[in-house]
């Protein structure tokens, strides 16, 4: 199998060069197109307003990705309502909780992350029990928190304030790319949306993730490349080593 033009379904790194991507570029000699196959949209408060939730009646919220943060704020924002000081906030993530500081203070005693882990915020949030949370989300989001929530009976409840929908990929001709690259089951759905004639042929196909790689072959496709592992806990590492067996195969 020869690669040597890559699409990957996310935005260019701020600094390609010196990113892991442009060090698989000059290794390998490839080409790497960057390209988000979906788009995010809020959802209006006019609409929100119709599923009944009352912001203020939770006294956590639980965020899974800063998409998540940004519309919960301006949701907020939108209904006229004050988000109190004694709000709590659990991030799957560091990242995650230190871009809260883009709308509240940065306080230890309210503002808790994970280390990348839904099983690690399960345990942080197991240990705030008497809190009622409120799970800011896509239309098209993971079942795997509110699956942990519903197991350890925590008071939770569902807000759905963005909607993720495919982009226009119509300038991209998808033949020309020899590997596809994957994030999120959004991005399979949004290449079938773009491409419904599409076979993958001797395309290369990886993804990150276990809900990732479980979209892919429900849609019948071939899984070349895999992260996180063991051995490729990136999915810059999984790409690098996938090339480095087909270089040794020649």
């Amino acid at each position: 199998m020869k690669v040597k033009n890559i699409l990957v379904s996310q935005p260019q790194p701020i600094d390609f060069e010196k990113s892991p991507y442009g060090e698989i570029a000059r290794k390998f000699n490839v080409n790497i197109t960057f390209r988000k196959f979906f788009i995010i949209e809020g959802i209006p408060a006019k609409d929100f307003r119709k599923d009944r939730v009352n912001m203020l009646d939770y006294s956590a919220v639980i965020f899974t990705s800063r998409n998540a943060v940004d519309h919960y704020f301006r949701m907020c924002k939108e209904m006229r309502i004050e988000v109190p000081e004694t709000m709590k906030y659990f991030s799957i993530s560091e990242s995650t909780a230190y871009y809260l500081q883009k709308y509240v203070q940065f306080r230890k005693r309210k503002i808790f992350h994970s280390k990348e882990s839904s099983a690690n915020l399960m345990e942080l949030i197991k240990k705030h029990k008497t809190e009622k949370f409120l799970l800011p989300c896509s239309d098209i989001h993971k079942q795997e928190i509110p699956k942990m929530l519903e197991e350890n009976k925590i008071q939770y409840k569902k807000a759905i304030i963005y909607r993720t929908l495919a982009n226009d990929l119509s300038d991209l001709d998808i033949s020309n790319f020899d590997m596809l690259v994957f994030f999120s089951p959004s991005g399979i759905k949004s290449l079938f949306k773009n491409y419904p004639d599409f076979v993958q042929g001797d395309t290369a196909i990886g993804a990150f993730g276990n809900s990732t790689h479980k979209a892919i072959k429900e849609a019948g496709l071939t899984l070349n490349v895999e992260a996180p592992t063991q051995t490729a806990p990136s999915m810059t590492m999984a790409i690098d080593l996938f090339l480095q067996s087909e270089c040794k195969k020649k």
